[in-house]
């Protein structure tokens, strides 16, 4: 979907799994990056460190005008990791949940611009048989209680990033027959239903009720084009904060990932 026109104090954050920001970067990341006029860049599965990363992409976030790259970086080798590109250089910046479990692998990671703290996430998958559900429930129970923290601190907390779960039926193109996989599991869907009963908006659902709107496909032959996909990756907001958010829309037509990239507008 295009995006609308810049309304005066607009805050335009975007939020993309890449699954290997060296290939993505090859397949029109920076034309994306330049069209979209964001001023806020989530980069989930970056896959690399900055150090590898600083030589491969020759500082491609100074060259399209952003001030400050932050990162989350997992320990093992081309294995997760988060970047977050900021137009203005935040006031603050935190990696991590404070448990090295999670920390280890790179996946949560705050900066603060104004008022708003922006998280960048990347939520485990629960793997074939949910050999790791048990860690992905522990990781959201962890990641709920830190926005809770923030919320009580006054900051105006914005989630965003590849969640790993779809909520409800219409959030993926065959429910009935991903009743057991990673993903749509009844323990990972009853954590987002606590979630947003806890007081945080699924984004998306405030604009789009409707079916067939995913962000993630398989990479097997004739999948996206068929549109048989998930919706995985989220933008929440507190439920007392949701009258600021102006508008959201996913970009199933922006290729380079097994992902779409996700935009949102909210007042600043």
């Amino acid at each position: 979907m295009s995006l609308t026109k810049r309304k005066p104090g607009e805050l335009r954050v975007a939020s993309w799994n890449v699954n290997g920001l060296r290939s993505v970067y090859t397949k029109g990341l920076v034309d994306w990056i330049k069209s979209s006029d964001l001023d806020i860049v989530q980069l989930q599965e970056v896959k690399a460190r900055p150090e590898v990363l600083e030589s491969v992409l020759e500082n491609f976030h100074e060259a399209l005008g952003f001030q400050s790259a932050s990162w989350a970086t997992a320990e093992k080798a081309g294995y997760s990791g988060l970047l977050t590109l900021s137009r203005k250089s935040p006031s603050a910046v935190r990696e991590g949940l404070g448990l090295s479990k999670f920390d280890s692998e790179g996946r949560w990671l705050e900066v603060d611009v104004g008022s708003y703290t922006l998280i960048n996430s990347y939520f485990p998958n629960s793997q074939r048989d949910a050999a790791r559900l048990p860690y992905k429930l522990e990781f959201c129970e962890a990641a709920l209680d830190r926005l809770v923290i923030l919320e009580k601190m006054g900051r105006t907390c914005v989630l965003a990033g590849d969640i790993n779960v779809a909520h409800t039926e219409i959030d993926l193109a065959n429910p009935k027959t991903n009743q057991k996989n990673a993903g749509f599991l009844p323990e990972e869907r009853a954590w987002f239903s606590k979630f947003l009963k806890h007081g945080f908006v699924d984004v998306f659902r405030e604009f789009e009720k409707g079916p067939g709107h995913y962000t993630w496909w398989s990479y097997r032959p004739g999948v996206r084009e068929k549109n048989v996909g998930w919706r995985l990756d989220h933008f929440f907001v507190s439920e007392k904060k949701k009258a600021a958010v102006r508008w959201m829309v996913q970009q199933p037509e922006v290729k380079g990932s097994d992902h779409c990239p996700i935009v949102l507008g909210v007042t600043y």
